[in-house]
């Protein structure tokens, strides 16, 4: 690692006592230096499964900062001058056999410029406690998390350490798809669950106002392949964060999407305007159903910009003044697409994106980093996408989907499917908007 500085600090575990570290230190006057001779971690996958487009995941680091976590809080060690500085640092160690530290490069992220984003592990990483500390350090700094304690972060180690030795086992078994180290490393399953998923458990839909599936007698064959994203009507992959707003998220993409086609214009709709006001069967954080939000748009006279009503992550009051002379993209109402037909969805789908429900709660989706998923998946509906294209591999039919848990997930935030998967075929619906 020649061109940084690199330390680890160890305690052994002393259950009920206080030990007190001394480090010393040498560099430069600013503790700063130019990182990029560091060499990345092999890739997350064996070179076989993994596409040309990421075959190598390096990226030049700006700068290096040694950072040393505390019991409460991390802090930046500088020196001024250019003797030795010896460093005392007292620990807390109650049954902790180690102290988390390390280089952290700021700037780039791995994988930062490449087809996905993934912090890659090697095999030699699984067998060295140091180096698992080394590669949670980097995956820290990559993702920028802060943790309110010492404890905290140890604990979220232990996590992130489990989760790895999964992804890793589910690697060697699959082919078509793989797992990495994205942003939810440091979460248990069901805190993922919790705080990601958020499509109400489906009732009965809603299908009053709805008029009958438009495009069942599409002249003609659909094309071989379909991706709106080439053709301008899907705007960038947003985050919904920890709040269960997945179902505004599909709809305002759906929505996106049929008004880009019908006035050529793509334009970032509000997510937070149907969290707070499209509240008729819809519960903000809590969860909804994209019907329930068409027909809130239809009726209300339009979805205001998110530059207009943006996000907060968080429920709030209807407040329509924010978008106040901003200009409302207006449907005329929705459809639904037949249950449990793929050609249907096909055929809606080479017309405009589509709001579809799946299972996500599988842990194999938590981690998805690439490729066609044909992982084990059930029915039972708990996350609503938006479906925006379709296509093959290798002989093995997909859907794209794009979701709502930010750009670092799966492939740049989408994920391709195989057909009929996890009830994408179940609850697909999508906007209608008059010429």
């Amino acid at each position: 690692m020649d061109g940084c500085m690199h330390a680890c600090l160890k305690a052994k575990s002393q259950p009920d006592r206080h030990s007190e570290q001394s480090l010393k230190l040498w560099h430069d006057s600013a503790y700063t230096q130019n990182c990029c001779s560091l060499s990345e971690p092999e890739p997350l996958l064996p070179s076989n499964c993994l596409p040309e487009s990421m075959a190598t995941n390096t990226h030049p680091c700006m700068h290096s900062s040694f950072i040393l976590p505390a019991p409460n809080q991390s802090s930046l060690v500088k020196k001024n001058n250019s003797s030795d500085m010896e460093l005392k640092l007292k620990l807390s160690v109650a049954a902790v056999g180690l102290l988390l530290c390390g280089v952290a490069c700021a700037g780039a992220g791995a994988g930062a410029g490449s087809e996905f984003s993934i912090v890659g592990y090697a095999e030699e990483d699984l067998a060295s406690h140091d180096r698992l500390i080394e590669l949670f350090e980097k995956w820290v700094a990559k993702y920028r998390k802060a943790y309110a304690s010492f404890e905290e972060k140890v604990r979220r180690f232990e996590v992130f350490k489990d989760n790895l030795k999964h992804i890793d086992e589910i690697n060697k078994k699959v082919t078509s798809y793989w797992l990495g180290l994205n942003e939810f490393a440091d979460l248990t399953h069901d805190e993922f669950k919790a705080a990601y998923l958020g499509l109400t458990p489906a009732p009965a839909r809603k299908t009053g106002s709805v008029s009958e599936f438009r495009y069942s007698d599409a002249d003609g064959e659909v094309p071989k392949e379909m991706d709106w994203r080439k053709k301008g009507a899907v705007t960038e992959v947003k985050n919904q964060g920890q709040c269960g707003s997945c179902w505004a998220f599909s709809t305002v993409a759906a929505v996106e999407g049929i008004n880009a086609i019908v006035t050529g214009n793509l334009t970032s709709l509000s997510e937070q305007e149907l969290i707070d006001c499209s509240t008729d069967g819809n519960n903000g954080c809590s969860g909804g159903l994209m019907d329930y939000a068409f027909s809130y748009i239809a009726s209300s006279g339009g979805l205001h910009t998110e530059e207009a009503y943006p996000y907060a992550m968080e429920e709030g009051d209807c407040d329509l003044e924010k978008g106040a002379g901003a200009t409302a993209v207006t449907i005329s109402g929705y459809e639904d697409v037949p249950e449990n037909d793929d050609e249907a969805l096909i055929k809606a789908l080479a017309h405009q994106p589509v709001s579809v429900a799946i299972e996500a709660s599988g842990r194999h989706f938590q981690f998805y980093s690439g490729g066609v998923f044909d992982g084990p998946c059930g029915e039972e509906l708990d996350h609503g996408v938006t479906a925006v294209g379709y296509g093959t591999s290798k002989g093995q039919n997909y859907i794209i989907v794009k979701n709502s848990w930010g750009p670092h997930w799966g492939e740049k935030g989408y994920i391709r499917m195989k057909r009929g998967l996890c009830g994408i075929n179940k609850m697909a619906s999508y906007p209608t908007k008059d010429h």
